[in-house]
């Protein structure tokens, strides 16, 4: 590893004292044993937002949170080679064939959708046509590709919305991208195809240019000139303030840039994973489970996002996994706190009332909904105790 990589962190490991996993594994359990309660009532719905009553609000048909849903069953079938399981999981293909056949619901977030869905789909079961939809998934988020700017455009127009939407979404790349890059991984890998490799490859290279600062917290989204590729300017959508730094952000291009460096052998994606991943261990402080935004000055209430900790967890882990030594142990002791935050104070998975396993999640703080269940942050917290424990199969 880099020399340098010493001044990323200060040693606040605990050399010496033995790691004990044996909380992850019962956490991991409750996960399977809720998902199993909960199936009769969620059916085949998939959930969007929990209620304040802990209950869910659902998806429409085309919503980005989709597929979290069916990636929870399909790390379950893959512990427990339940049947239950596949046939829940499985269930739920028609709403990826109707995405792919809806032109409005085809966006940058389609590897989100189809990893956790028909990716994983043909990763436990080999069906072809789950393989077929998840490469069309990938040619279409290929096709969002601007060689301009060497970016994935994020987001649609919508015709219900008018020009003030177009005008807000050309030229325009957000952080969450990174997470859905492993789509294009997976298709190059499967095809051979050189264009999904590269197209993945520079859209990391330019959201680590132009998302990330040079004090290592970053932007939410960038703007570039829809015809030149110009970059113009850093802003957020779903954070305190532009120059603030949103943390589910910067935790999904920690997981995001990890999965990189996962997928390819990139020791770049590496390098700027563990930039990003220092910078937010530093701006948490003593802090156990993330504030919605790091840079909160205001002297408004500091909510907490669950769903920040449990995309930071994994993706972390990610990182000891690709270090070794007192590096590849301070990840691991990291990820170990974030999880331990989250049993602390968000963990649903003990009350039979809950429908969700996560509670405090920050959904979009400045749209009102500061304190839900999310499905996203249910699907991350099960693979961040799964990698907690040694686990490496997964759907990205």
């Amino acid at each position: 590893m880099r020399a340098e990589r010493d001044s990323y962190f200060e040693s606040t490991d605990r050399p010496g004292l033995a790691r004990t996993t044996d909380r992850y594994q019962q956490a991991l359990d409750r996960c399977i044993a809720k998902l199993r309660a909960t199936m009769p009532i969620v059916g085949l719905r998939n959930p969007k937002i929990g209620r304040a009553d802990l209950t869910w609000d659902y998806c429409g048909p085309f919503d980005w949170v989709v597929s979290f849903q069916s990636g929870q069953l399909w790390l379950a079938l893959q512990l427990t080679g339940d049947p239950v399981f596949l046939n829940a999981a499985r269930a739920r293909r028609p709403v990826f064939r109707q995405i792919l056949q809806n032109h409005h619901a085809k966006d940058h977030d389609l590897g989100f959708q189809f990893s956790l869905g028909c990716v994983a789909d043909w990763l436990m079961t080999s069906s072809p046509e789950a393989r077929e939809l998840g490469l069309r998934a990938a040619e279409a988020l290929l096709a969002r590709f601007r060689q301009e700017g060497q970016y994935i455009q994020a987001w649609n127009p919508r015709p219900a919305h008018g020009g003030s939407r177009a005008v807000f979404v050309a030229g325009r790349v957000i952080a969450d991208t990174m997470q859905n890059l492993a789509l294009l991984h997976w298709a190059h890998r499967e095809t051979g195809h050189v264009d999904f490799h590269a197209a993945a490859a520079a859209h990391a290279a330019t959201t680590a240019q132009h998302l990330i600062r040079n004090d290592d917290t970053s932007y939410h989204t960038f703007v570039f000139d829809p015809a030149s590729g110009d970059p113009i300017r850093g802003e957020t959508h779903q954070g305190f303030a532009h120059e603030s730094c949103w943390s589910r952000g910067q935790a999904w291009m920690i997981h995001g840039f990890a999965q990189c460096a996962l997928s390819t052998g990139d020791e770049a994606a590496l390098n700027v994973a563990r930039r990003l991943a220092a910078k937010a261990e530093a701006l948490m402080g003593r802090d156990q489970v993330p504030a919605w935004d790091y840079k909160l000055d205001d002297g408004s209430p500091a909510h907490r996002d669950s769903s920040a900790g449990a995309i930071m967890a994994a993706g972390v882990y990610i990182i000891a996994s690709l270090t070794t030594g007192d590096e590849a142990a301070h990840w691991t002791a990291f990820g170990d706190r974030l999880l331990d935050g989250l049993l602390a104070t968000c963990d649903l998975t003990t009350n039979p009332a809950a429908l969700g396993l996560l509670n405090h999640g920050a959904a979009n703080v400045r749209a009102g909904y500061a304190d839900n269940m999310l499905p996203y942050g249910d699907y991350y917290f099960m693979e961040a105790l799964m990698r907690s424990l040694g686990h490496t199969q997964f759907f990205w």
